[in-house]
């Protein structure tokens, strides 16, 4: 069963937001793929928390994935699920949309729409000509264990974020402006992400038929922050979908997975670069072998200093480049690669660690993006970030993926 081109891939969805009353602030917490290699991060995320409500209870932040009590964290997960259903914990909000506007100190106002997407319109292969498409490569590897949390989990909480075309504003400029729409939401984030505003929009069939209209070109989103999460929910819809009738595949919850979606050419989206570090190195031995080449440049750091070097110019085959030397020395000498957001971070991690080694990669144009895509497919994994790490989306809103 596929979505056509002629279909439309957004629905309204009906969205859960925590009971009027609750903390909102410890409640929402950053994606759980930010802050991999900073444990001191999420101990004092979870010290902050403490025993309010929280979505921190509803995630598996990835830097624990690799523990001895995995399992044991995400049957903890799905049981808090359960825990804050029957506590009334949630208020459903009639279908329709949430207008999300985020400002940090880092970057303009970033306005969104938080919506669902059918999930038969996406596909993760790198050719494709699905409605919605990865960015980047996927890892198939990293999925199963994700799978495991979904597949447990009776809600869902994104932290995807979409990316559209469209530079005359016509899906969102008629709302930004319009003082009737409700205020569901307006509170400061914790751990420096800034402030977050969200209001209601009624589903009038308005937005989807503005979204109906992008596309046309056959392409509308490419996934910017979230893919694996994404490919996650459709590796888990396609095994549930296994045993339904048609007529119940075109309803169920778990079809649809909520996102929320940005204009490319927003004010708010700041591409930056995912830097490298590589654990378990000779630092000598590594910039040895380090090569390379190209019109680009790029710093590779050691004990927190940064030496340039070259890279090709254009900034996949850049990316492409570098990830393909480090996996060819990891397989020779050993060692593990982790992906950064922010300089700064880089260049902190390696001066604390003598076999450490970083590389500073260059940042990839936002106006360069879906025709890099259209053109060459999905682009390496981890060739860009929409900003920095304080600025990803936070776990706020919810919706059921099970009957």
């Amino acid at each position: 069963m596929e979505t056509s081109k002629e279909q439309n891939c957004v629905a309204a969805p009906e969205i859960l937001l925590p009971a009027e009353g609750t903390d909102m602030t410890a409640w929402a917490v950053i994606a759980c793929d930010q802050h991999t290699s900073d444990e001191e991060y999420w101990n004092a995320l979870d010290a902050f928390v403490g025993e309010r409500p929280s979505t921190l209870r509803l995630m598996l932040p990835e830097i624990w994935l690799e523990k001895a009590d995995c399992e044991e964290r995400i049957r903890a997960i799905a049981a808090a699920m359960e825990r804050y259903r029957a506590g009334g914990m949630f208020r459903k909000l009639p279908r329709g949309y949430i207008l999300v506007e985020r400002k940090t100190e880092s970057s303009p106002l970033r306005t969104g729409i938080v919506l669902s997407v059918d999930l038969e319109a996406y596909s993760y292969e790198k050719k494709s000509d699905a409605l919605v498409r990865a960015t980047e490569a996927t890892i198939l590897e990293r999925i199963p264990p994700r799978l495991k949390i979904r597949e447990a989990a009776s809600l869902e909480f994104p932290h995807v974020m979409l990316l559209y075309d469209d530079p005359q504003d016509t899906v969102l400029g008629p709302y930004k402006a319009d003082a009737s729409l409700k205020t569901l939401y307006d509170f400061d984030l914790n751990m420096g992400g800034g402030h977050i505003r969200g209001k209601f929009i009624p589903d009038d069939g308005a937005v989807a038929a503005a979204f109906q209209k992008l596309a046309a070109g056959g392409l509308l989103f490419m996934v910017g922050d979230g893919n694996h999460s994404l490919a996650t929910a459709k590796a888990a819809w396609e095994k549930i979908k296994a045993g339904l009738t048609q007529e119940e595949q075109k309803t169920h919850p778990a079809r649809f997975a909520l996102c929320e979606a940005v204009n490319i050419y927003d004010e708010g989206i700041r591409f930056e670069a995912i830097h490298r570090l590589v654990k378990g190195v000779d630092p000598q031995r590594f910039a040895a072998g380090l090569r390379p080449g190209g019109a680009g440049k790029a710093g590779l750091y050691v004990r927190g200093a940064r030496t340039d070097f070259a890279v090709a110019e254009e900034v996949p085959a850049a990316v492409d480049g570098v990830d393909r030397y480090i996996a060819s020395y990891i397989a020779e000498y050993g060692g593990s690669v982790d992906y950064i957001h922010g300089e700064g971070a880089l260049a902190q991690l390696t001066a604390g660690h003598a076999d450490y080694v970083g590389i500073a990669l260059p940042k990839m144009k936002k106006a360069d993006l879906f025709q890099a895509v259209k053109t060459g497919g999905s682009l390496p994994r981890k060739t860009f970030s929409m900003g920095e790490s304080e600025e990803k989306r936070y776990y706020l809103e919810g919706k059921e993926i099970r009957l």
